[in-house]
């Protein structure tokens, strides 16, 4: 695994293969606020936001912003980037109950099954694009897009080394399973954004988002150049569904059916 990467190139690759929409940015945690604050050009809030607020700044405005848990809003954003404890009153569940789940006990239950980073080392953490190569490097690369170019993103992720992936949905709070598992797990982390992520951070309604650590974009980004030249490209083109589906399969897979 390398630390240095040309972000300028990989940012480029990525746009020429999947016609991304908003800016691949990339989030850092960071032990004390000196070290957050130390980053050039870092903005601070001047109110209190959500986390998916300060995502958003960076990918929609192209911002670098930085900041502790006194500039969230709330204990759920900063549990899951583990600014805040994950502890018994936060377990409890008891503010969301009656609003996403009818008890506690469900609500709960969600608070448990959430990916989180533990809480004790952090105490700051910063979003910036990719380009501007201020996190050096970041710890994790979130990156939205459309179905369609979330599955080619993996297809191109699978193109070597194969793994199945699975992805997970705690429901509300789906930050969890995105920023919180990649950076808890440091492995690829494709959810569903939830309600918090699109009436705050202002994610489209066919948007996903992919956080993934940045030593597997080169990797990502070699598969997408190789299914190019096979004629598997973003955006797909329809077929029509009530074509014969021979010719259009043929030109894949006829020389592998020959040679079988």
């Amino acid at each position: 695994m390398t630390d240095a990467y040309d972000w300028s190139a990989i940012v480029d690759d990525l746009n020429r293969y999947l016609r991304l929409r908003s800016i691949p940015i990339g989030m850092k945690l960071f032990e004390t606020v000196e070290e957050m604050e130390a980053i050039p050009k870092i903005r601070r809030p001047r109110a209190k936001h959500t986390t998916d607020q300060i995502v958003a700044q960076a990918r929609q405005l192209g911002w670098t912003v930085g900041i502790t848990m006194s500039d969230l809003i709330g204990a759920q954003c900063g549990a899951v980037i583990g600014l805040h404890p994950q502890d018994e009153e936060w377990l409890a569940g008891t503010r969301q109950a009656g609003v996403w789940y009818k008890t506690v006990e469900d609500s709960s239950a969600k608070q448990h099954a959430m990916d989180c980073v533990p809480y004790g080392r952090y105490t700051a953490m910063a979003v910036s694009p990719l380009t501007a190569n201020r996190l050096n490097p970041p710890d994790i690369c979130l990156i939205y897009g459309t179905p369609g170019q979330m599955i080619f993103f993996i297809n191109g992720l699978q193109w070597t080394g194969y793994k199945k992936l699975s992805f997970t949905s705690v429901g509300e709070s789906a930050c969890a399973d995105s920023w919180g598992k990649a950076l808890k797990t440091r492995e690829p982390a494709l959810t569903i954004p939830c309600y918090a992520e699109r009436r705050y951070g202002g994610v489209a309604d066919d948007e996903l988002l992919m956080a993934i650590p940045p030593h597997y974009l080169p990797k990502v980004i070699d598969g997408l150049a190789n299914l190019a030249k096979n004629g598997l490209r973003y955006p797909v083109p329809p077929y029509g569904i009530q074509s014969d589906a021979g010719a259009g399969l043929a030109v894949s897979y006829a020389d592998k059916e020959k040679k079988a």
